[in-house]
């Protein structure tokens, strides 16, 4: 499968999904430790790909999403933006809700499947 395919699977496959440097236990920069802390503060599962451990995702995504930073937020198959707009959302309380109604969705198309 070519990579391009791969993240668009992974991006559809998850409502709520993190690119991130490291891990959200383990990060390896400051702005996917912010992002990840934002995150599972919102009380929502996530998923998230490590770019370091994937170097064709990392070289790839950011010509895919047209967002040339990690970490990068997708929530609902759209792009959220990186860690300084997952931060001003938290702060606002839209990232909560964004996360909360795209997860509530999820489950619900879900459970009509």
């Amino acid at each position: 499968m070519d990579i391009i395919e791969t993240i668009k699977e992974q991006i559809n496959a998850n409502t709520v999904l993190l690119y991130m440097k490291g891990s959200p236990n383990a990060p390896q920069c400051g702005f996917s430790a912010k992002a990840s802390q934002a995150l599972m503060a919102c009380g929502e599962k996530f998923a998230y790909v490590d770019i370091l451990q994937n170097p064709e995702i990392r070289a790839n995504l950011p010509k895919y999403a047209n967002w040339p930073t990690f970490p990068q937020l997708w929530v609902g198959g759209e792009l959220v933006g990186g860690s300084d707009i997952i931060t001003e959302l938290f702060a606002s309380g839209e990232l909560q809700t964004q996360v909360k109604d795209a997860t509530a969705k999820a489950a619900a198309e879900k459970a009509d499947a």
